[in-house]
């Protein structure tokens, strides 16, 4: 199983990647006007990939018992693009990630305690239940519709 740490990095990191990749879609659609591809294709995979970064945020932030102030910046953070990066960063140096999870030892009392521990205990479900989720909030965002709609 991997650590907090790096599942954290690794999807900051790629809903960083994907930000680049919409604003260059933008560039290229709203400045250039040569094509608007790379808004479909980013724009879908962007919102897919900020909704792992929010289900993961919420999973690390249970685990690590995170104050309410530090949770929301970090997901707060994955609105401005590129601010996964410094914040992933911030929080490795001040120690807010760990190298180990603490709910799957010891599961605590609270619904978000065992809800977490489950999926850390069940790692296959976990993740079928984590595409599940992110599936669910992807297809209400496209629902709802892009951002000023």
């Amino acid at each position: 199983m991997t650590s907090p740490t790096r599942l954290f990095r690794t999807v900051a990191i790629a809903e960083a990647i994907t930000w680049t990749g919409l604003l260059v879609g933008m560039f290229l659609k709203y400045v250039t006007e040569t094509t608007e591809m790379g808004v479909r294709v980013f724009g879908m995979l962007h919102g897919v990939v900020f909704v792992a970064y929010v289900v993961t945020t919420a999973v690390v932030w249970v685990d690590r018992r995170w104050s309410a102030g530090r949770g929301l910046l970090a997901l707060v953070a994955a609105v401005p693009p590129l601010a996964t990066l410094p914040l992933e960063w911030w929080a490795v140096r001040k120690g807010w990630l760990g190298d180990t999870w603490r709910l799957p030892a010891g599961a605590g009392t609270s619904a978000p305690d065992r809800s977490v521990a489950w999926l850390l205990r069940n790692p296959l479900r976990g993740l079928a239940v984590a595409v599940a989720v992110v599936a669910v909030l992807t297809g209400a965002a496209l629902v709802v519709g892009p951002p000023g709609s």
